[in-house]
């Protein structure tokens, strides 16, 4: 194993023993369920906009390290940011998922989630907390007004 490969399972292994940002948020929230059937993992996401800014995002759930580290993080990358960057780093995070070279500037945590593409059956694992964050983010600016996920 590598050097980068074991500083990535650290990473990874830390987000999924020490999550960031669970728990859950108190009124004024979207909140959004999601679950992978394939391999069990459920999560939670609670994501309050404010002005089209991500004030505050928690997350609950049951999952793998891959599906629960990747919440931690994607909730780290998205807090303090607008609607529309959450959504930018959300398809950034797809493109890492198809093996494309990005960058987390800000962020790099994230990129510890890059060797998930080389398992096909984990992909899902690691985009669920994303694709929450996208529904989150559309429900949040009115785009699926009064729609129950």
């Amino acid at each position: 194993m590598s050097q980068l490969d074991d500083l990535y399972r650290r990473v990874i292994m830390d987000h999924y023993k020490t999550p960031r940002n669970r728990g859950e948020l108190e009124d004024g929230s979207v909140t959004v369920n999601l679950n992978n059937p394939t391999c069990g993992d459920r999560i939670s996401l609670q994501l309050q906009l404010e002005d089209g800014i991500v004030r505050n995002v928690k997350f609950t759930g049951e999952g793998c390290s891959i599906s629960m580290s990747s919440a931690s993080m994607m909730t780290e990358a998205v807090m303090g940011k607008t609607g529309e960057e959450a959504l930018a780093l959300a398809d950034k995070f797809s493109a890492l998922m198809k093996g494309e070279d990005v960058q987390f500037d800000d962020y790099e945590d994230v990129e510890a989630l890059s060797g998930v593409n080389k398992f096909p059956a984990r992909i899902k694992c690691a985009t669920l907390a994303w694709n929450a964050l996208r529904k989150g983010v559309e429900q949040g600016s009115g785009k699926h007004e009064g729609i129950e996920e």
